[in-house]
C-alpha cells in the first residue's frame, strides 16, 4: 500500500474516533436517556454538584461559619468551578452534534454560546475565575453571583424547561401588560404627589418617592409604611386600589392562559404521533418505549397520556 493511499485512511481513523468521542460527550453532558447509566450518573453528579454549590452559598453568609470553615469553602468553590469549567468546555466542544443540517461547526458554536443556558453557564464560572485571578475583587459580589448557579438546574427539569417556553412565547403579551402597569404606576404616583406632597413631604416630597407607595398599593401587597391622609389623597389611593386589582391579575391570566394553550399543543402532538402509530391498529414495544420517550419530552403527565388515548380510541 502506497503512502499516499495509507495516509487519507489513519486521517479517516482520526476523524471517526473524534466524531465518536465529541458525540460521547454530548450524550453524556446532556440529560440522560432511559438506557444510558453513565450518562444518569453524570446528571446526578451534576445534579448534586449545584445543589451543594447553592448550599455552600447560603451558608457562606453565616460569619461564624464562614470563619471556622472558610479553607473548606474555598476549596470546594475551586473544585465547583475546575467541574463546572470542563463542562462548559465539553460543551461548547460536543454542541456541532446537534447543529443543524447546512450549519458549520464554528456557526453551532457561536449560537450555543449565546443560547440561554451556555449563558447561564459562563455566568456561573467566569466570577469565582475572576476572583481567582484578581484576589481584590468584593468577594461579597461574587459570592452573590454565584446563586446564579441555581438556574442551572433548568437544564435538567421539563417544568422549569416549559415555563421558560411559555415565558418566551407570550413575551408580547406580558410586554404589553407591563407597560400598562408601568403608564399606571406613573399616574398612581404622580397623582399622590400632587395631592399629598403639602402634608407629606417626606413621605411624597417627589414622584419617585410617591413610587414606592404606588408599587406596594399596585401589587396589593399594602405594607402600611406609607399611606395618603388627605381627603383628596384618600379618594385617589382607592381608584389605584381597585386598578392595581385587574393589572396585577393580567400577567396571571396571560400566564395560565398561555400554559394551557402550551399543554394543548404538545397533547395534540402526542395524539398525533399516537394516530400514526395506529394505523396497523397495533402499538409494538419499541412503538410504546417511543410514545413515553414523546410524552416526557413533551412533559405530560400519565393523566393526559390515559385522557388522550381514551379520546383517540372513543373517537374511532
Amino acid at each position: 500500500m502506497s503512502k499516499r493511499n495509507y495516509l487519507p485512511k489513519k486521517v479517516m481513523k482520526k476523524r471517526i474516533g473524534s466524531n465518536f468521542y465529541r458525540k460521547r460527550v454530548w450524550t453524556l453532558l446532556e440529560p440522560a436517556n432511559e438506557n444510558d447509566k453513565a450518562s444518569k450518573i453524570t446528571d446526578i453528579f451534576l445534579v448534586t454538584l449545584i445543589f451543594f454549590n447553592i448550599l455552600m452559598v447560603i451558608l457562606e453568609t453565616v460569619d461564624s461559619l464562614f470563619i471556622n470553615y472558610k479553607d473548606f469553602f474555598k476549596y470546594f468553590e475551586l473544585f465547583s468551578v475546575t467541574i463546572f469549567t470542563i463542562e462548559y468546555i465539553g460543551r461548547l466542544w460536543s454542541c456541532v452534534e446537534n447543529k443543524g443540517k447546512n450549519q458549520s461547526d464554528g456557526k453551532a458554536r457561536i449560537q450555543y454560546i449565546f443560547s440561554f443556558s451556555a449563558i447561564i453557564d459562563a455566568i456561573a464560572i467566569l466570577p469565582s475565575l475572576l476572583a481567582f485571578l484578581f484576589p481584590t475583587v468584593d468577594l461579597r459580589f461574587v459570592r452573590a453571583l454565584r446563586i446564579i448557579r441555581l438556574l442551572k438546574f433548568s437544564r435538567y427539569s421539563s417544568s422549569i424547561n416549559t415555563l421558560l417556553v411559555v415565558l418566551w412565547d407570550q413575551r408580547k403579551s406580558f410586554g404589553a401588560a407591563f407597560f400598562i402597569l408601568f403608564i399606571i404606576l406613573i399616574i398612581s404616583s404622580s397623582g399622590m404627589y400632587l395631592v399629598e406632597k403639602d402634608v407629606q413631604p417626606d413621605k411624597f416630597g417627589s414622584i419617585p418617592q410617591s413610587m414606592w407607595w404606588s408599587i406596594v398599593t399596585l401589587t396589593t401587597v399594602g405594607y402600611g409604611d406609607v399611606y395618603p391622609v388627605t381627603s383628596m389623597g384618600k379618594f385617589f389611593g382607592s381608584i389605584i386600589i381597585i386598578l392595581g386589582i385587574g393589572t396585577v391579575a393580567l400577567p396571571s391570566g396571560i400566564l395560565a392562559s398561555a400554559f394551557t394553550e402550551h399543554t394543548k399543543r404538545n397533547q395534540k402532538k402526542y395524539e398525533d404521533q399516537l394516530k400514526l402509530m395506529l394505523s396497523d391498529n397495533i402499538i409494538d414495544e419499541g412503538e410504546r418505549k417511543e410514545l413515553e420517550e414523546l410524552s416526557q419530552r413533551l412533559n405530560l403527565s400519565d393523566e393526559d397520556i390515559l385522557a388522550i388515548e381514551e379520546h383517540y380510541k372513543n373517537k374511532k
